[in-house]
């Protein structure tokens, strides 16, 4: 964090980043000394309802931040800043898109956490956009145009007031991760998967809150101890223990991610949940699950700015062919279950994965997940998207494999199945029974 007497002193000249939130009501223009070299800009957590009509004097900036401040219009001066291409407004008060508010290069948009009610037609015209978040505001149609965005990976519709997904959205080539549950289209299928849990409920008292593991989008996870309700003298139960934000995530809403775990069922490949937490003081939503074995660890980092939709693998990070295997075939086994039960897991990715080396594996984090439309050609539709991400994943596995001359086949196999996962006519794609199966064949 920086500090307005840091930019006026002339202390961060030739920052390339820099990130002001200190209660702005407007623009430092102190900020335009730093032209030359600014690349960054975040102004997050200010009191800003405007940016300044000469913005474009930034010639560098490729990113701005303006989360959790007061706009009302995304700024249109946006759309003349070249090599803009991530623009991160969420948590305003912003109705309206211009059509010109939209730059060239762009590639990575943040809308969650508005007042939209319809997105302009020109955002078709944004060619390289990868990644779109537009959970928690007022949709209530996609527009047509989207469609020629063929780039786009990434979309995030949760929570807004969608009446049907358009079948359009789900013949796009790239599209690989995707969150729509919270609209009314999806109430009837959220209705239906949590037909299929039948959850413990967990008193709160029954808790003994411990030391704070991780936080995500969507709720902070903690270690605790269990007590068992009919003996107060029995040894208490280590578990961990995640209390949803309740609030709008990044994704969609907490209670979605809530049911779609207790809906999830059990599978050795999914993190256990044990129930649902009740009677908490505040009325915060939770829910119990296993502590896992401090042997598993993340298998990569989220995506950084610069990699937009890809996750990042610690430096060094190595694979056996039959680790590979193994946690392959482990993920693909947990989506076919998940799909089975009417889950879209919506955020297949490997940052979302515990293993432990070996091949162990453990998908969990279904801050994305939507009810899945069961049956029908949209049904398998949907899976095939969810198919692509396991080829991204899978492909980035085999990027890091250390092979020898006895794995030869079986990775070449496993390229094969990656293109087939990949392919740009979703309609081509195979389903997971299909992949796992396969896995499974060349596991033995």
């Amino acid at each position: 964090m920086h500090t307005l007497e840091q930019l006026r002193n002339g202390s961060l000249a030739g920052v390339t980043r820099l990130r002001l939130s200190c209660g702005l009501t407007e623009f430092p223009q102190e900020i335009f000394d730093l032209a030359d070299s600014l690349e960054i800009l975040d102004l997050t957590g200010n009191a800003l309802s405007t940016l300044p009509d000469d913005l474009p004097r930034l010639g560098k900036l490729r990113v701005i931040f303006c989360s959790n401040n007061r706009f009302t219009v995304l700024p249109a001066v946006l759309g003349a800043c070249e090599r803009l291409s991530m623009i991160g407004f969420k948590s305003n008060r912003i109705a309206e898109v211009p059509a010109t508010a939209l730059p060239p290069a762009l590639r990575w948009l943040i809308l969650t956490d508005n007042c939209l009610g319809a997105l302009p037609a020109a955002i078709g015209r944004c060619t390289q956009l990868q990644k779109l978040m537009l959970a928690g505001n007022d949709l209530r149609a996609l527009p047509e145009e989207l469609a020629a965005c063929t780039s786009l990976e990434l979309l995030r519709i949760a929570a807004n007031r969608l009446t049907a997904l358009p079948d359009w959205l789900l013949g796009m080539p790239r599209l690989t991760w995707l969150a729509y549950a919270g609209n009314p289209f999806s109430e009837v299928d959220e209705a239906a998967a949590l037909s299929n849990a039948d959850p413990d409920l967990i008193d709160w008292n029954r808790l003994e809150m411990g030391q704070r593991l991780g936080e995500g989008a969507s709720g902070v996870i903690y270690q605790a101890l269990l007590r068992q309700p009919t003996d107060a003298q029995a040894a208490a139960h280590p578990v961990a223990v995640k209390l949803f934000k309740g609030a709008i995530t990044s994704d969609g809403l907490p209670r979605c991610e809530l049911t779609a775990c207790i809906s999830a069922g059990s599978h050795p490949n999914l993190i256990p949940v044990l129930g649902e937490v009740t009677g908490h003081p505040q009325g915060v939503h939770g829910c119990v699950m296993d502590l896992i074995d401090p042997g598993f660890h993340n298998l990569a980092g989220p995506p950084s700015l610069a990699s937009c939709t890809r996750d990042v693998y610690a430096d060094g990070k190595r694979f056996s062919p039959a680790a590979l295997l193994r946690l392959a075939t482990g993920i693909a086994s947990a989506a076919r279950h998940l799909h089975a039960r009417g889950i879209l897991h919506g955020d297949l990715y490997a940052h979302n994965i515990l293993h432990t080396g070996r091949g162990d594996a453990l998908l969990g984090d279904f801050g994305a997940a939507s009810p899945l439309v069961r049956g029908g050609m949209r049904g398998e539709a949907l899976q095939r998207l969810e198919v692509r991400a396991f080829g991204v994943l899978l492909g980035e596995l085999i990027e890091r494999c250390d092979g020898d001359a006895g794995s030869g086949p079986v990775l070449e196999e496993l390229a094969l199945l990656r293109d087939r996962c990949l392919v740009e006519a979703p309609g081509a794609r195979p389903l997971f029974g299909e992949v796992f199966g396969r896995l499974a064949s060349l596991a033995c």
